[in-house]
């Protein structure tokens, strides 16, 4: 079976790369050359664990190709994944412009019964706008050529990615036909033989449960965050809180931990993205805004901790920070809580070290010409700091060496932005710990 997936972002090239690995002819298509170039010499645009391995053995098998072009093979694939981009606009909604490209290029282009799958996070009614630019390119040529329109969302977590394709818990696919469901269940079924996890539905239903699988997830942390800040200020610990509701069958434990805000390339934006669907339909999210104001406020809550702990003087002062990265196993630094609390702190006048185990040249990326100090390890950033503070809960953070911290550090103050660190150990070492609700 050959199938072209359109985009080689973080979705389309895992997407693309597993599909090769349990024996399908793929073709990765973009219009960057530069990327496509890359990916023929074997460099990958991404960091995520194994993919570059899984990448290199599929090429060299003949079964992954990378090109420009999606004319060149839309003759011989039976489907077209659509996994571009989909950035926010400045209302937040869902800029769907690559989206509808891919679409025109499909309509132009296709000669004989051809499926095109949005992937790609896009908001309930995308698929009707896809199918009437197909159907104009169409008209345009004077013909008519079998087509189904479908939506498969991606549910991939960044660090796990390849896992999550391999062994989905479920596989969401919105289609409004026999022949397209049939060509669906076709592709998926090695992946599920076992466990036929594939959750069949309208095109509009399916749009909108990847919009609202993530809402939940970003509310479950936006309302932990909330009882955490007040657990601060009444003297509540929020870890004890945390298991006492996460014992309860109804609520269970995951995405129940405080922290210091969630980034990504899809919490925010598709949040945003909601909430505008909901104005946009005359109906206002109100819980799903408000997780939004939630999380934005909460990006800051390190450096009103740093107030605290220094008296309330940044200035002159030296942070060091332990990680970049939105969270672990990823250089993804989009909507970091790094790039927050960087900014306010060079804002306030205090000198900033930092080290992250994949994202450094990231940050330099996103935060070229800024005054950051980039280290080598993360006791080099600690040399002389008065604060450390904890943004992303890699796990070469977690057991630091107290004493030599300690002894590289001027000053004592500890900011756990992840809650990974002990408390008493801290605190044993003579250290000044501040936590999350703690």
């Amino acid at each position: 079976m050959k199938i072209a997936i359109v985009g080689t972002g973080y979705v389309g090239l895992v997407s693309g790369t597993c599909f090769a690995e349990m024996g399908l002819d793929i073709t990765c298509v973009d219009t960057d050359t530069k990327k496509i170039e890359a990916l023929n010499a074997g460099k990958i645009p991404i960091y995520e664990p194994g993919l570059d391995e899984l990448v290199r053995r599929n090429v060299e098998a003949g079964r992954l190709h990378f090109t420009t072009d999606l004319r060149e093979c839309l003759d011989s694939v039976e489907v077209v994944f659509s996994a571009v981009g989909t950035p926010p606009d400045e209302d937040g909604s869902a800029d769907l412009k690559y989206v509808l490209e891919v679409a025109r290029t499909f309509g132009r282009h296709i000669n004989k019964y051809t499926v095109l799958v949005t992937k790609s996070t896009v908001p309930v009614g995308t698929a009707r706008k896809v199918r009437a630019v197909i159907e104009e390119e169409l008209a345009r040529r004077g013909c008519e050529v079998p087509f189904d329109v479908a939506s498969n969302p991606e549910f991939l977590k960044e660090g796990n990615a390849i896992k999550d394709f391999m062994s989905p818990d479920r596989v969401v696919v919105g289609v409004d036909s026999d022949r397209a469901r049939e060509l669906m269940a076709k592709l998926y079924r090695p992946f599920l033989i076992n466990n036929f996890r594939v959750l069949f539905m309208d095109i509009s239903s399916a749009e909108m449960t990847k919009y609202a699988a993530n809402a939940m997830l970003a509310t479950r942390i936006s309302f932990m965050n909330d009882i955490a800040n007040l657990c601060d200020r009444v003297g509540a610990d929020v870890e004890m809180v945390r298991k006492g509701i996460g014992s309860d069958a109804r609520i269970g434990t995951k995405f129940l931990y405080p922290g210091c805000g969630y980034g990504g390339s899809c919490f925010p934006k598709d949040v945003k993205a909601l909430a505008h669907t909901g104005r946009e339909y005359g109906y206002a999210m109100q819980v799903i805004e408000a997780v939004e104001r939630v999380n934005e406020a909460q990006k800051s809550i390190v450096v009103e901790k740093l107030r605290l702990a220094l008296e309330g003087e940044l200035r002159g002062r030296k942070i060091a920070i332990w990680g970049l990265s939105f969270k672990p196993e990823t250089d993804d630094m989009r909507e970091a809580p790094a790039l927050v609390v960087i900014d306010q702190l060079l804002e306030a006048g205090a000198a900033v070290s930092v080290y992250d185990p994949v994202a450094m040249d990231e940050c330099r990326r996103r935060m070229a010409g800024r005054e950051i100090r980039y280290e080598r390890s993360k006791y080099d950033a600690t040399k002389g700091a008065d604060a450390l503070v904890l943004l992303t809960e890699w796990k070469e953070f977690r057991m630091p060496d107290w004493t030599l911290l300690r002894s590289e550090m001027r000053g004592n103050a500890i900011i756990d932005g992840r809650n990974i660190f002990d408390k008493q150990e801290a605190l044993a070492a003579g250290f000044r710990y501040l936590g999350i609700g703690k």
